[in-house]
C-alpha cells in the first residue's frame, strides 16, 4: 500500500472512531443510573442508643458512620417501653421511634405546633425535630424539681405547647401502667400474672371511660358513658334481635366495663353475671 493510500485509510478510521464514540459515551451515560445515598439524622441525648430519623433505633456502635443511620434490621417505629394511651415512654430513643410512626404523628399537625410557649416561638419543621423536641425531658414530668412522676417521663403528646406532654388528669395517673385485656371470667391477679405483671386494682375505675375503653377494646358499635350500681356491665356482639337496649351487671374481676353500646337495630344482649 502507498503511502498515500495508508493515510486515507488513517484518516477514515479516526473519522468513524470520532462518529461512534461520542454515541458510545451517551448511551453509558443514559443507561447507568446512580442511586441516591443514604443519609439519616440522628438524636444525640443517649449514651448508648440512638434513634434515626427513619423510625430505627440501635446502639451506638453499630451506628454506619458512613449513613449515619441504623442497620436495617429489627423493628421499626418500635414503642418498646411506651404507653400508647398516654404517649410516654421510659426511654428517649424509643421515644422517638415511636413518635416517627405515621399513625401516632402527622406532619400536618406537627407543622403547627410551637417548639415552645411564648407566642414569637417558631413551629417544628418536621417530624424528627418535633419527636425529637418533645421526647426530651420536660418541667411538667417533673415533681420536687428532683425527681418524675413517673418513669414513663419522655413524651410525644401533641396537645401541650410546651417541650414535654400535657397530659390530662387520667392518663396522667394511667402513667406506668400496663392495660391488658383478658378473657372473660378470668381475674385480674391471673392476667397480669400471666404477663408477669401485677394487678393494681385501684386503677381499674379510670379505664371505665369510653375514650379509655375504645383505644384497647374492639367495639363494633358507639359507646355512651353510664353511671349506677349496676355498673360495671359490658354489652357483647352477638345480640339477640328481641331484645331492647339494656345494661346489667357483668363484671369479670379482669376488665370492668362501663358503656352502653349501641348496635345498629338498636338492640343488645348482655352476659349474666
Amino acid at each position: 500500500m502507498s503511502k498515500s493510500g495508508f493515510s486515507l485509510l488513517f484518516l477514515a478510521l479516526l473519522h468513524l472512531m470520532g462518529f461512534l464514540f461520542p454515541l458510545r459515551v451517551s448511551a453509558i451515560r443514559k443507561d447507568i443510573g446512580f442511586l441516591e445515598e443514604r443519609s439519616c439524622r440522628t438524636t444525640v441525648q443517649g449514651r448508648y442508643l440512638i434513634s434515626d430519623d427513619e423510625g430505627n433505633v440501635c446502639d451506638a456502635l453499630s451506628l454506619e458512620s458512613r449513613t449515619r443511620c441504623c442497620p436495617w434490621k429489627g423493628e421499626r417505629f418500635s414503642c418498646h417501653g411506651c404507653n400508647i394511651l398516654s404517649q410516654c415512654c421510659n426511654s428517649y430513643e424509643f421515644c422517638v421511634s415511636c413518635c416517627l410512626n405515621p399513625s401516632q404523628t402527622l406532619l400536618e399537625k406537627v407543622v403547627k405546633v410551637k417548639v415552645a410557649k411564648p407566642a414569637t416561638s417558631g413551629t417544628y419543621k418536621s417530624v424528627f425535630d418535633f419527636c425529637a423536641g418533645r421526647c426530651r425531658h420536660n418541667s411538667e414530668s417533673v415533681v420536687h424539681e428532683n425527681a418524675y412522676h413517673s418513669e414513663f417521663h419522655h413524651c410525644f403528646s401533641l396537645t401541650s405547647n410546651a417541650s414535654g406532654a400535657n397530659l390530662t388528669q387520667v392518663e396522667t395517673r394511667l402513667l406506668g401502667i400496663d392495660v391488658i385485656v383478658g378473657s372473660q371470667g378470668d381475674s385480674c391477679d391471673a392476667v397480669c400474672k400471666s404477663r408477669g405483671q401485677l394487678c393494681v386494682m385501684n386503677k381499674l375505675s379510670l379505664l371505665n371511660q369510653c375514650d379509655v375503653m375504645k383505644r384497647y377494646m374492639n367495639c363494633k358499635g358507639s359507646c355512651l358513658a353510664s353511671a349506677g350500681a349496676d355498673q360495671p356491665a359490658e354489652v357483647v356482639e352477638d345480640a339477640p334481635r328481641d331484645l331492647a337496649r339494656v345494661c346489667i351487671p357483668g363484671h369479670n374481676h379482669c376488665f370492668p366495663v362501663t358503656v352502653h353500646t349501641n348496635t345498629p337495630d338498636d338492640s343488645a344482649h348482655v352476659p349474666r353475671s
